[in-house]
C-alpha cells in the first residue's frame, strides 16, 4: 500500500482513494468499572455560569474523563422558552476518584455523589444511547434504527473560551431560533499530544471542543428541508466570531456541503481546496492531494467533497 496511502485513508476519508474493504485496530483496556453520570441544567444564567467553566477546563480534564456539554431549547417552568444543557459523561475509575477530580477542576457542574453510577464500560454504552434498563449487550450489533428523521449537521472548533457576555447573546439567539442544538466535544487529553500532521486529522493542541450544529425533523418534502436547514445556517454564522478563523475549520465526518461543493470540472482542485483546507488544513490538504493524483489519477473516486487531484500542468 504504502506509507503515504495507508497515511490518507486513515484520516482522509477513504472514499476518495479506493474501496476499503476493513480496517484492523488496536483495542485499548479499560476498567473492570467505568463511572457515569448525566446531569442537566436549565436557564439561560445558570447555564451560562456551567458553560463558561466548561470552556475554561474541558481540554483540560484528566485524561481519563470525557465530559460532553448538549445544549438545546428547553420549556421553563412558565411555558416559556429557556436554555438547557445535559453534560453525559465517562470517567475511566470509580466514583470516590471521579468527585475528588469534578470538586477541584469542575465545581460549577455540582456533581453528586447520587448522580453517579458504576458499571461494565459496555453498559455505558447502552446507557449513553439510551436503551432501556436491563439491555443486552447484544443490542449493541442491532442495525435496525427505531426512527427515521431527517437531519442536517454542522460544526465549528473554538481556541479560545467564549465570555459569559458571549455565551448570553448566542443562547438568546439559540432561543429566537427554537430548534438548533449544539453538542460541545471536549478535546485536549491525548488528541492534543498527537502532531496535526501524523494524520490528515488536523485538529489537535490549540482546540478547546468540536461544536457540533445539529437539528432533526420528520416533516416530508423540500420546503421543510430548506426551513430547518436554514436555521443553521443562521446559527452557524452568528457564531463567526467565537470560532476559528483563516480557516474556519471543519470536521470531515459531517459532511456541511454549505462550506463547499466539487463539481469535479476543470476546477476541481480550487473548489476542492475551499473544504479541504477547512477539513484538514493547509499542509494536510495539499498532501492528500499528492497521495491522490498518485492512486487515481483519473479521479475515479469522487463525491461531492472528495480529494481533488492536482491541475493536469502539475502532473
Amino acid at each position: 500500500m504504502g506509507e503515504d496511502l495507508f497515511w490518507a485513508i486513515t484520516g482522509g476519508g477513504g472514499a476518495s482513494f479506493g474501496v476499503v474493504i476493513s480496517y484492523k485496530i488496536n483495542l485499548v483496556r479499560v476498567p473492570a468499572k467505568v463511572t457515569v453520570f448525566q446531569v442537566r441544567r436549565t436557564s439561560i444564567q445558570n447555564v451560562t455560569n456551567v458553560a463558561h467553566q466548561w470552556l475554561q477546563v474541558a481540554d483540560k480534564l484528566d485524561y481519563n474523563l470525557f465530559i460532553r456539554m448538549i445544549v438545546n431549547v428547553a420549556n421553563s417552568t412558565n411555558g416559556e422558552k429557556t436554555i438547557g444543557a445535559s453534560f453525559p459523561s465517562l470517567f475511566l475509575g470509580n466514583t470516590t476518584t471521579l468527585m475528588n477530580i469534578m470538586d477541584q477542576s469542575f465545581p460549577e457542574l455540582g456533581l453528586q455523589r447520587s448522580d453517579c453510577q458504576e458499571m461494565n464500560w459496555t453498559q455505558s454504552l447502552l446507557r449513553y444511547f439510551n436503551s432501556p434498563p436491563g439491555s443486552p449487550d447484544s443490542t449493541l450489533l442491532s442495525r435496525v434504527r427505531r426512527t427515521v428523521v431527517h437531519l442536517k449537521r454542522k460544526s465549528d472548533y473554538i481556541k479560545n473560551p467564549i465570555s459569559k457576555q458571549g455565551l448570553r447573546s448566542i443562547f438568546n439567539k439559540m432561543v429566537e431560533l427554537d430548534r438548533v442544538g449544539l453538542y460541545f466535544n471536549p478535546y485536549g487529553g491525548r488528541m492534543a499530544e498527537i502532531s496535526e500532521f501524523a494524520k490528515p486529522f488536523p485538529h489537535r493542541a490549540g482546540n478547546i471542543a468540536k461544536i457540533q450544529y445539529t437539528l432533526d425533523w420528520a416533516e416530508n418534502g423540500v420546503d421543510a428541508a430548506n426551513r430547518y436547514i436554514n436555521l443553521t445556517r443562521v446559527l452557524h454564522e452568528y457564531m463567526t466570531p467565537f470560532v476559528s478563523k483563516f480557516p474556519r475549520e471543519a470536521f470531515l465526518n459531517y459532511r456541511d456541503l454549505d462550506i463547499g461543493v466539487n463539481h469535479n470540472g476543470k476546477n476541481s482542485f480550487t473548489e476542492g481546496g475551499v473544504y479541504g483546507v477547512k477539513y484538514f488544513k493547509e499542509t494536510n490538504f495539499r498532501r492528500l492531494v499528492k497521495v491522490k493524483t498518485i492512486v487515481d489519477p483519473d479521479n475515479f473516486f469522487r463525491n461531492e467533497q472528495s480529494i481533488p487531484t492536482l491541475p493536469s500542468t502539475y502532473h
